[in-house]
């Protein structure tokens, strides 16, 4: 065999190798880790069927209310928990996203099989193609998986990101997002207020070329907290547009649409709960007081300063303001959905301006148009549950199309020169 042919040969299969391992790979988002870091992460589920909401968060092993406030659904409603939410309705997940084997993922995540489950049916359908298979049957050390035990207790490992909960040296929380067949790079950064190219940077992208399936970091703006480290909510970060529930029920945080500055009052579920006064005062949390003067508006407000040991932390601050704030604005709430709708609905605020604050004003819930619903497979039963530095993670296919197009090419200049 001439030279030539010999070098295309060896360099077309050495494609094909890396071919098969972007193949094997493609559900995934890598990051290297620590063991210990760890961070808050989003997931983006499509329902396969309509499910409860506890069902969902059953599914995650996630608070249901936790699961309601990420997306902005109001949780004031009676009997929230067993409100039926569509098929074909996106959500964000809020997961933890842990260090396993030098790896970013959440393994919290725990699924109970039935008698017509498949390791295929599990990862592409209840969990609409958050996992592949194989990663289920690795993670569970499945060695025959055409035999599954119905009832067995099947770990599901889910992607996720931290990036030290920065994007752009701004707070941010990453969401793992399928990309679905009608999707294009562009249109996924305008939903999620970002551009093509930090999309590009964060996923390691060398073209902004996707496929149905690739499971795309997507970074959302955030509000962090900065509770001292021994408070159980300490790293705190709400994606803008969004809620979240911390301090055993008692306080409810919110970030956007004005700015991305925490703002934390007491939660309507409140019931059993410390002092959510400030010390030395009569203010309550998220309370502000303004006394404007010949020097400004003197502001006294009330915030959140963690949790630690059942007691709500809070602190007094007093300053003096060129002018006095404004009304604080609320991310809007919507109520909970019984229609598919677009997930547009439920993606971030688009980028806040600069605005003051004073508050609380009770949020006002929206309803959503109804466009139909859809039928689907019957609902799962799983069981009852619950910062890196690091390198941009490695999108494995994005190099997929233009290898195979260099090896045709390089065959063809061989053969010219045969």
């Amino acid at each position: 065999m001439p030279k030539q042919k010999q070098l295309s040969s060896l360099y077309c299969n050495f494609l094909s190798i890396l071919t098969h391992f972007a193949i094997v790979f493609s559900k995934s988002t890598i990051e290297p880790c620590s063991n210990s870091d760890s961070c808050n992460a989003m997931v983006g589920y499509t329902l396969y069927t309509d499910l409860k909401v506890s069902e969902v968060a059953t599914l995650f092993q996630v608070d249901p209310i936790a699961l309601l406030t990420a997306n902005a659904i109001d949780i004031s409603y009676p009997d929230v928990e067993n409100h039926i939410l569509p098929s074909h309705l996106f959500l964000k997940i809020p997961i933890t996203c842990s260090c396993v084997d030098g790896i970013s993922k959440s393994v919290a995540t725990r699924y109970k099989t039935r008698p017509s489950d498949t390791l295929a049916m599990i990862a592409d359908s209840v969990y609409s193609g958050l996992v592949s298979a194989d990663q289920i049957r690795d993670a569970n050390s499945i060695s025959d998986p055409s035999v599954l035990d119905v009832g067995q207790t099947l770990v599901v490992p889910l992607p996720c990101t931290c990036f030290n909960g920065t994007d752009n040296s701004l707070p941010a929380i990453y969401l793992s997002y399928v990309v679905r067949p009608v999707d294009t790079l562009t249109g996924i950064a305008a939903r999620y207020a970002t551009t093509i190219t930090d999309l590009m940077n964060v996923n390691a992208m060398g073209s902004p070329s996707i496929k149905a399936g690739d499971i795309l970091s997507v970074p959302l703006p955030a509000c962090a907290s900065n509770f001292p480290r021994y408070s159980s909510d300490f790293g705190l970060i709400v994606p803008n547009g969004s809620y979240a529930i911390t301090a055993s029920h008692c306080v409810q945080c919110s970030c956007g649409p004005g700015n991305l500055n925490l703002y934390c009052t007491p939660a309507s579920l409140a019931v059993s709960c410390s002092s959510m006064q400030c010390r030395n005062s009569n203010i309550m949390l998220g309370n502000v007081t303004m006394q404007p003067s010949n020097a400004g508006c003197n502001v006294t407000s009330c915030t959140y300063g963690g949790f630690s040991n059942g007691t709500i932390l809070t602190t007094l601050s007093i300053s003096l303001q060129p002018r006095c704030p404004g009304e604080h604005q609320f991310p809007p709430l919507v109520a909970p959905p019984s229609s598919p709708i677009r997930d547009a609905l439920f993606a971030p605020s688009p980028s806040p301006s600069q605005s003051g604050g004073v508050g609380p004003k009770t949020p006002k819930s929206s309803v959503i148009p109804s466009t139909g619903s859809l039928s689907g497979l019957p609902p799962a039963n799983g069981p009852s549950g619950s910062t890196s530095s690091a390198p941009p993670l490695v999108n494995p296919l994005s190099s997929f199309p233009s290898a195979m197009i260099l090896c045709l090419f390089i065959k063809f200049v061989m053969s010219l020169a045969l």
